[in-house]
C-alpha cells in the first residue's frame, strides 16, 4: 500500500519562501499522478500543483503561477513543492497526494499524506 510522508512546510513573512518534500513508499507504479493540494479553514481542499508521471504533464494552479514549482526525484520517488513570493492567502494545511488516475486532473480516489501547515504573515 503506498504510504507518503510529507516534510517542510512553518511559518515565513510573506514574501518569503518554503519547500515542502513528499516520500512515496510501498510505490511499485511508474505511471502514476502525485501533487500537492492544500485547504485553508472553511475551503474546499484545492490541488496546487501536480505531476503525471505517465506523460510528464504538469498542473499549477492559476493562483501558484510562476511563484511554486513542482519538481519530482524519480529514484527517490520523492516530490517536492518550492514555494517563493509567498502570499497571506497562500495560508493553508498542504497535503501531499497520489493517484494511479487524474483525467484533467480529477484526482481519483487519491492517498493523502498526513498534511503540514504552512503560515504565511504579512
Amino acid at each position: 500500500q503506498v504510504q507518503l510522508v510529507e516534510s517542510g512546510g512553518g511559518s515565513v513573512q510573506a514574501g518569503g519562501s518554503l519547500r515542502l518534500s513528499c516520500a512515496a513508499s510501498g510505490d511499485p507504479y511508474s505511471n502514476k499522478c502525485m501533487g500537492w493540494f492544500r485547504q485553508a479553514p472553511g475551503k474546499e481542499r484545492e490541488l496546487v500543483a501536480g505531476i503525471y508521471t505517465g506523460g510528464g504533464d504538469y498542473y499549477y494552479a492559476d493562483s501558484v503561477k510562476g511563484r511554486f514549482t513542482i519538481s519530482r526525484d524519480s529514484a527517490k520517488n520523492t516530490i517536492d513543492l518550492r514555494m517563493n513570493s509567498l502570499k497571506p492567502e497562500d495560508t493553508a494545511n498542504y497535503y501531499c497526494a497520489w493517484a494511479m488516475q487524474c483525467p484533467r486532473w480529477l484526482w481519483r480516489a487519491p492517498i493523502w499524506g498526513q498534511g503540514t501547515q504552512v503560515t504565511v504573515s504579512s
